[in-house]
């Protein structure tokens, strides 16, 4: 080490530090300067993800009134039977009150147009979701109306229960039918699903034959093609002009739509890509409605985090087994024991089979329909169930005014389920739609 001339030396050899210079002032000042400014720009962008976060949870709108109505029915419930099983209760409203009526002649204030459960196991490591048709005639329980006066019990078709009594009233219905405890329920507006595929930059299709479908407000052409918000949900909502006709068939159609939403959800593209992410989260939550267990980004992120571990051979969509109901072709009934099975299967948390076009006789007859046998003697009704004094008729194509009587089926003891149950008719995330 060499000695500057003029630079002090201490007694023990070493040089002192040369004083400071007329340049290391200005140089500290600017790294205090970068450090203030780092800082600064730290807390803008934790401050800007703290309001984008508290924007998104205040996009989900809290249902408390359901909790609410359904711990009144505490003791009539079904039991969880397996921890750590979730079964989600999807419902899919079209309010009439904004453009939703645009896809479809329709009327009245709310519909399930759409019902899915969805049954998370409790491994994680499968997914099932089970279409419930809104034409199925099923037991609804008497419900309180939100002015507090109560429907009677019916024996009628499965949607007028979010009609006449809302979401409550639907989850009841559900677990009558299936005794499967619903743990928590999301509502999905359709305006909200047009804003989410818009979202992920639509959704691939492909078509056999060109579509015209006037109601559905839907215009496409043969082939492959992507599809954005106003025509995916004229996809999934149109019903004459797509397939056979069929609820039947929008049904498997809403299914394989659904499939491919999970895998554009689930590939890197979005989860990883936050200018991708912001505006799904965004779309997504400004269309939910949901209880308390599922009301925030959190809640609604584990949720997702869960299913996106999930192969997608392992999400799978299936309808619950029906055919023509015998005193009115244009409702169904359950297909049993398999559908008695396949709830079973469910409650206990035991995996579900689905393979495509297993039970094509099940399907309702895609046009001619055979003429609805005789009412048994003594059934009343003259234009469907019965509806409570001071509510008027549910109408349109939905619940149609002309409903011939629909009596209860007779009862009788459950013959026991075979010890297989059956591979059901349904499709995987995996398959997609041009698969």
């Amino acid at each position: 080490m060499t000695h500057n001339p003029g630079q002090p030396v201490w007694p023990d050899g070493f040089f002192a530090e040369e004083p400071p210079g007329p340049g290391r002032a200005p140089r500290r000042r600017w790294l205090r300067r970068l450090a203030l400014g780092l800082a600064l720009l730290v807390l803008v962008v934790a401050g800007i993800g703290w309001v984008l976060y508290e924007r998104l949870n205040s996009n989900i709108t809290t249902d408390t009134e359901t909790a609410e109505e359904l711990r009144r029915w505490e003791k009539q419930r079904p039991s969880a039977l397996v921890a750590g099983a979730q079964n989600i209760l999807i419902i899919g409203s079209d309010t009439r009150s904004g453009s939703g009526g645009r896809y479809g002649e329709d009327s009245g204030t709310q519909r399930s147009d759409t019902t899915i459960l969805l049954h998370v196991a409790a491994d994680r490591n499968s997914a099932t979701a089970v279409s419930l048709p809104r034409d199925l005639m099923a037991k609804i329980p008497s419900c309180r109306r939100p002015d507090g006066t109560y429907t009677n019990e019916r024996f009628a078709q499965f949607n007028w229960a979010y009609e006449l009594a809302g979401t409550a009233c639907t989850i009841r219905t559900v677990e009558n039918i299936t005794q499967i405890r619903i743990d928590h329920h999301i509502v999905v507006d359709f305006m909200g699903f047009k804003g989410l595929v818009d979202a992920i930059d639509g959704v691939e299709v492909c078509l056999k034959r060109p579509v015209e479908d006037r109601e559905a407000k839907l215009r496409l052409p043969a082939g492959r093609q992507v599809l954005h918000g106003e025509q995916a949900l004229g996809y999934v909502r149109a019903r004459y002009s797509l397939g056979d006709g069929s609820d039947t068939e929008r049904m498997g159609r809403q299914q394989l739509f659904l499939g491919a939403l999970v895998q554009e959800m689930q590939s890197d593209g979005v989860l990883l890509n936050p200018a991708r992410l912001y505006p799904v989260l965004d779309a997504a939550t400004k269309s939910l409605t949901t209880d308390g267990g599922l009301d925030s980004i959190k809640k609604m992120y584990d949720l997702v985090r869960t299913v996106r571990g999930i192969p997608t051979e392992r999400v799978q969509f299936l309808t619950v087994p029906r055919k023509p109901y015998p005193y009115n072709s244009a409702r169904d009934e359950l297909v049993q024991p398999d559908a008695d099975q396949l709830f079973q299967q469910l409650r206990l948390d035991r995996p579900v089979a689905v393979s495509a076009h297993v039970r094509p006789a099940d399907n309702k007859p895609p046009a001619h329909r055979e003429p609805a046998p005789e009412a048994p003697e003594g059934t009343e009704g003259t234009a469907g169930p019965e509806v409570p004094e001071g509510v008027e008729p549910p109408a349109g194509p939905g619940v149609p005014e002309s409903v011939p009587p629909s009596p209860s089926p007779p009862a009788s003891s459950p013959s026991p389920l075979p010890t297989t149950p059956p591979t059901y008719e349904g499709t995987t995330a995996a398959r997609g739609i041009c698969g």
